[in-house]
């Protein structure tokens, strides 16, 4: 019990600085550094969550990204569905292959695929290791990917695009506390017990997604999301499972791959750039619009500037969406592939 509360310590101190630092997700990656800190710093001690707590935590991250589908936004992209999904699947492409450079710092395609991925950081470092990848690489290289989207976006969007406010921030709307929990408790029962009878890929994420995303249609949900307090526990949860199971030298193989991680990151960014020129070649949306909905990440960041330049936030939520479902509901399929394409290669 004294180990787990140093843990959970660690944890909140780590979650609290990232929060005050404004980065999304603080407690996923603060239960991942608190996690670490500890892990590293007693390795003749080890921890190690129950299997259920980390299929209730890949649980909450399929409600959360389930409960972000909003029916009217997908619909209002009208005859831009087409280029919207081309492209989102093309900046997966670019992505996936610009992480094969990682393999050469000994990781599996599968686990260098998975840390390149533009888009779906969380989703993907709940069922990283499920998949057959290193979730510790993965989640360490996706959130580095994080920090350095949040960093760029702003100057980026008031240098190049010349961007400014022109309208209020997104609202937070009031809701209610009941049907909030409802909507959860309901989307995880039915989605972990969907996803198991249904045979679905990764079941503990993708089948509560389902749910959720499903649940939003009824009027009595239309307008729920996950209380915060169950959300945080689900990120913490995710992170701290990975956190535990680092060691000295996966931390410094992780440093290892730093430098072809930045050029991995920093080549992916120019080409989703240039991918959102596409959408304002082939649609009516603005350079700025375009270039928000292409972003690989930081979807929050990105819809707040939407909505303070007065942009189009109904096409930059859909097509953040929309590639996040594709990411989330190839990821079997892709990881399939790859260790079928790569057998007797280099383990995650």
């Amino acid at each position: 019990m004294r180990r787990w509360l140093l843990v959970l310590g660690l944890v909140a101190v780590a979650s609290a600085v990232l929060s005050l630092a404004r980065l999304p997700t603080p407690l996923l990656f603060g239960g991942l550094l608190g996690a670490l800190v500890y892990a590293v710093g007693r390795p003749a001690q080890p921890l190690q969550l129950p299997a259920g707590w980390f299929v209730l935590g890949q649980a909450v991250v399929g409600v959360l990204v389930g409960a972000s589908v909003d029916w009217g936004s997908l619909r209002a992209l009208g005859a831009s569905w087409f280029v919207v999904v081309a492209v989102s699947c093309f900046s997966l492409v670019v992505s996936v292959l610009l992480g094969q450079l990682l393999v050469r710092h000994g990781v599996s395609r599968v686990t260098a695929t998975f840390s390149s991925i533009a888009g779906g950081a969380a989703g993907l470092t709940a069922v990283a290791d499920e998949l057959g990848a290193d979730a510790r690489v993965v989640a360490s290289l996706q959130y580095l990917r994080l920090l350095v989207v949040l960093v760029t976006l702003p100057v980026v969007a008031t240098t190049v695009y010349g961007a400014g406010d022109e309208a209020d921030p997104l609202e937070v709307a009031t809701h209610s506390l009941l049907a909030d929990a409802s909507f959860a408790a309901l989307a995880v029962v039915v989605g972990l017990l969907g996803g198991r009878l249904l045979r679905l890929p990764t079941p503990a994420i993708i089948g509560p997604l389902l749910a959720a995303a499903l649940l939003t249609l009824v009027p009595a949900f239309d307008d729920a999301r996950v209380p915060w307090l169950v959300a945080s526990i689900g990120y913490a949860v995710i992170g701290i499972q990975v956190g535990l199971r680092f060691t000295v030298e996966s931390l410094r193989r992780v440093g290892r791959m730093l430098p072809t991680a930045f050029v991995v990151i920093a080549t992916t960014l120019l080409a989703c750039a240039g991918l959102g020129w596409v959408l304002v070649w082939t649609t009516d949306v603005s350079a700025l619009d375009a270039y928000l909905a292409t972003n690989p990440g930081g979807v929050y960041a990105v819809l707040g500037i939407s909505a303070a330049t007065g942009g189009d936030v109904t096409f930059v939520a859909a097509a953040q969406i929309v590639r996040v479902l594709i990411v989330l509901g190839s990821a079997p399929f892709v990881a399939a592939y790859l260790r079928r394409a790569a057998a007797g290669g280099p383990e995650a």
